[in-house]
């Protein structure tokens, strides 16, 4: 049986590392794991996606409509753009800090309210989770943590030894930078408490 993740956000989020993270967690605590992004001008804030799977066997990195077990959102309108990758029983967290894409910048559409995402992940999922983890992340001084810290959030969700997670880190994030990053991780465990 395998677990299906997503992880979205846009450019210069860190999703991508998050994404890498999670792929080695998986092999670390003795999946078969793949992985997969896709990148939409993610230089320029565009999309960003990282697909993840893990299992005793696992034949394709990407996930399909209605297969996906958590998602991890870095920015709420993409963490909708998802929807339809749900399970109906899946956990869904979402950083609760909007990046406006250029379309709505540009006055061509507009940013979907609170309530609206709010309401259609509600629906499409069986837990949803809606924080401003940047806030939170800015607490602890330094934005750049929010990929690591909603990581922490889903290792508390896991059933994976902590100290899996923990080592991952380390072995992805520079080391002048792991104080902070572990600070972060620690913290994440705790947002959905």
């Amino acid at each position: 049986m395998d677990t299906n993740f997503l992880v979205v956000g846009v450019g210069g989020q860190g999703t991508i590392l998050a994404g890498d993270i999670l792929a080695e967690v998986g092999m670390s605590g003795g999946f078969d794991a793949k992985k997969s992004d896709i990148l939409g001008l993610a230089i320029r804030s565009g999309s960003v996606v990282s697909h993840i799977r893990w299992g005793s066997e696992v034949h394709s990195p990407m996930s399909t409509a209605g297969q996906v077990d958590y998602l991890l959102a870095f920015e709420p309108l993409e963490s909708l753009r998802m929807a339809a990758y749900l399970k109906a029983d899946s956990t869904v967290i979402v950083n609760d800090y909007p990046i406006p894409p250029v379309a709505v910048t540009t006055g061509q559409m507009e940013y979907p309210s609170r309530e609206r995402i709010d309401d259609i992940l509600s629906a499409a999922s069986g837990r949803y989770f809606n924080i401003n983890v940047t806030e939170k992340a800015t607490q602890l001084g330094n934005v750049k943590v929010v990929n690591i810290m909603l990581l922490g959030a889903l290792s508390s969700l896991i059933d994976l030894p902590v100290s899996v997670w923990e080592q991952t880190i380390e072995k992805y994030v520079p080391s002048k930078l792991l104080g902070v990053n572990m600070r972060a991780f620690q913290a994440g465990r705790q947002l959905l408490e």
